[in-house]
């Protein structure tokens, strides 16, 4: 295992921040996993998730098992999880410039088409390997002028020649559950087995450059660009560790024996893995995804579960208002799997409460969460 140290662009003098990453794997390796954490700095499962791995992967290496080079970034946001103010975690965006740290990735598709227009050949495999020198070669040529570009450039320069790329995050109270391309599904639904994923989202474009999208999309636009012309590139998955809550040993152990079983279907490491388990849920359309809100502000006193089927116009919440005694009834239009409520139990009027997760698209546009 090496352990290299990356420098982050000082936002003032006397300062310094750093992302490590961790390699394993050996040096002539076929093919590449990288795993990272806690870009949203406050959503932690996947920083114990990744801390499990880091021994395990360790004790494969020492055998001699694994066969592609494996890189975990445990703690990508090293900006963020400075961020606490009054003791409350801010995690999710940049304070400096209020962006969501998930969002605004650089799309460098334009130029390294431009690099490779005049360089391909008639071997896809050969295409491949060119299309990646030149993006990370166009990656390492761009300039950061904030300390937040600069990490999320170190965080795509270190995936962005992957086969697998797995970013672990986890939503507020919630079930296990994925975000990937439809183009990718057959791939992926040995992970969403092995995890026993509730729901999985599929979409060509959730809107917003984040950090899974800046690899699917940037594919999608050289295939566009090149059809035919080189090798099936890798992907690239989102994957909801539960909730924020959930930062619990004996959950990243599970969490920890379904990726490795996963690399081990994948011939990334040695070994027989055992048959995935049926899959818990078909994956639905991003675009089905009802986010329900509150109409008015009050107490929130949820009626369902996560992990709950509703039907259509069934009550999963009540707001009260202990002043006018007044309860309003909060209602999903569509059925579906309630995945995602909230944490807090005080609403404002318009705020989000929960996410029902629907069998048929009907939203377009923007289809992430701010």
């Amino acid at each position: 295992m090496q352990t290299h140290v990356h420098e982050l662009l000082a936002a003032v003098p006397g300062t310094t921040r750093q992302i490590h990453s961790f390699h394993y794997g050996p040096g002539n390796a076929s093919g590449k996993v990288y795993l990272q954490a806690s870009l949203h700095a406050d959503e932690l499962p996947g920083m114990l998730v990744l801390w499990h791995l880091k021994q395990r992967l360790a004790q494969l290496e020492a055998a001699g098992l694994l066969r592609w080079s494996v890189v975990l970034v445990p703690v990508a946001n090293p900006l963020g999880l400075e961020q606490v103010l009054m003791d409350v975690p801010q995690g999710r965006f940049d304070n400096d410039s209020r962006e969501n740290f998930n969002r605004f990735f650089p799309d460098v598709s334009q130029q390294v088409g431009d690099c490779v227009q005049g360089l391909l050949t008639d071997d896809p495999a050969s295409n491949l390997q060119l299309i990646r020198s030149s993006l990370r070669q166009a990656l390492a040529s761009q300039v950061p002028a904030t300390q937040l570009q600069s990490m999320r450039l170190t965080l795509q320069a270190l995936a962005c020649d992957a086969d697998i790329v797995l970013d672990l995050h986890c939503d507020f109270e919630a079930v296990q559950h994925l975000y990937l391309s439809p183009d990718f599904w057959p791939q992926v639904e040995p992970l969403a087995r092995y995890l026993g994923a509730r729901a999985c989202f599929l979409t060509k474009e959730a809107g917003g450059q984040s950090f899974d999208e800046c690899f699917t999309l940037f594919w999608e636009q050289m295939q566009a660009r090149f059809p035919g012309r080189f090798s099936p590139p890798g992907f690239a998955v989102t994957v909801e560790l539960r909730g924020v809550a959930d930062v619990d040993h004996g959950l990243a152990r599970q969490d920890c024996q379904a990726l490795i079983q996963y690399l081990i279907q994948c011939k990334a490491i040695d070994g027989q893995a055992p048959c995935p388990p049926p899959l818990l849920n078909r994956p639905t359309p991003l675009a089905g995804v009802e986010p329900v809100m509150s109409p008015v502000g009050g107490l929130i006193v949820f009626c369902a579960q996560v992990g709950d089927y509703l039907e259509a116009g069934q009550t999963l919440a009540e707001i009260i208002d202990p002043i006018t005694d007044r309860v309003t009834p909060v209602v999903c239009t569509r059925g579906g799997l309630l995945y995602v409520r909230s944490v807090r139990r005080m609403a404002t009027a318009g705020m989000t409460i929960a996410h029902v997760a629907g069998a048929k698209a009907y939203r377009q546009g923007y289809l992430l969460s701010p």
